[in-house]
């Protein structure tokens, strides 16, 4: 992440307090010109890494940590959000500039990495206030993150030096089969088995349509806009789950966010992002638009790319319920995720019947 007005920058938790001192003295040597100590706030936006927001009389700066206890270095992996980061820049201009990363720990209590914030607005639930996105301003956003995708998977990931990100061949198989062991471990009495889609996706996997850098989590609300022109795109941010994988999954795990404005009444109260608006694109013309664009062929089994969106979607939200379950959190916003899961079971049932039908949802 970057600053992000909208986003929710404001005091620092307590108990997540930065060392300015010990800070001060890292990055001193690090970003010339730097001098006295910066006005702090932290986004509460996210729930996984710390983003805090370093205001210096001239520098804009933001710091990314893992948040305190963390044990699995792969889960928060400050040192790897950033090489990738860096390794776009010349290539990819819509990453924030990166500045420097800390891996030692005696310096914050954990790896870290400083970039520069980039300002702008970014669209949550609901649009800030002064931000005009009439039906063709909308439009033009959505085709614009649609080439802003297609720009993304066109990078050489060998040139950029990004060739050992991912483990070659086999990814959506790999999908499949990790997604699926995660949710049999994080699985509660009250949500379903997933034990039917589960295995129609393990039987119905198809190869690699490509392999090139993947983003992992590109939604609206992780872009930053030009406020004068919300359709323009200045940075994407929260590169943490970036990896070498196929195309189509990227964009798979895209559509499963992506609520229209005639779903139902559940799919829209877990909206997330302002895609029901007049001129926004349905899921349907988002998928065109992108095959249209990248040149790629639509596969036949597109719904496979669906349903594994709207699974790894699931999953997701049960890891955060299983820890609400088990009282590892009380944050009462996940209280009632194990109602989101047993949609989305049924979500993806209903496109399976599709599927087997012959009929295009």
């Amino acid at each position: 992440m970057t600053g992000r007005e909208g986003r929710g920058a404001g005091a620092v938790r307590p108990g997540e307090e930065l060392d300015l001192e010990a800070l001060g003295a890292w990055l001193a040597p690090r970003v010339p010109g730097l001098h006295g100590e910066p006005a702090v706030t932290q986004y509460s936006g996210g729930a996984s890494n710390w983003t805090y927001r370093l205001e210096y009389e001239t520098h804009d700066l933001v710091l990314r940590r893992p948040p305190a206890g963390t044990k699995a270095k792969s889960a928060h992996d400050m040192g790897r959000e950033y090489r990738i980061q860096r390794a776009l820049e010349p290539v990819f201009p819509l990453v924030p500039a990166m500045v420097a990363h800390c891996d030692d720990p005696g310096v914050l209590g954990a790896e870290f990495y400083v970039m520069r914030r980039v300002p702008g607005v970014v669209l949550r639930r609901r649009v800030p206030e002064g931000i005009r996105l009439g039906p063709p301003t909308a439009r033009a956003l959505c085709l614009s993150a649609v080439d802003t995708l297609v720009a993304l998977h066109r990078v050489d990931p060998v040139a950029t030096g990004l060739g050992d990100l991912g483990r070659g061949p086999g990814y959506p198989r790999r999908q499949i089969q990790g997604w699926s062991d995660r949710y049999v471990r994080a699985r509660t009495w009250n949500v379903p088995t997933f034990r039917a889609v589960r295995e129609w996706l393990a039987a119905h996997t198809p190869e690699d349509v490509a392999t090139c850098v993947i983003h992992g989590d590109f939604r609206l609300d992780n872009l930053v806009l030009d406020p004068a022109d919300p359709s323009r795109i200045l940075a994407v941010l929260d590169w943490e789950m970036a990896t070498l994988g196929d195309p189509l999954m990227d964009l798979g795990n895209s559509l499963a966010y992506w609520v229209q404005a005639d779903d139902d009444v559940i799919a829209r109260s877990t909206r997330r992002q302002p895609t029901h608006l007049p001129g926004m694109l349905t899921r349907r013309e988002l998928v065109d638009a992108y095959f249209e664009r990248s040149g790629l062929a639509r596969p036949t089994n597109w719904v496979f790319y669906e349903v594994y969106g709207l699974f790894r979607l699931a999953v997701i939200a049960q890891q955060i319920y299983y820890r609400y379950h088990h009282r590892e959190t009380r944050n009462p916003a996940f209280r009632h995720f194990w109602v989101a899961v047993r949609y989305l079971d049924w979500r993806c049932r209903r496109l399976i019947r599709s599927a087997r039908a012959g009929r295009r949802v």
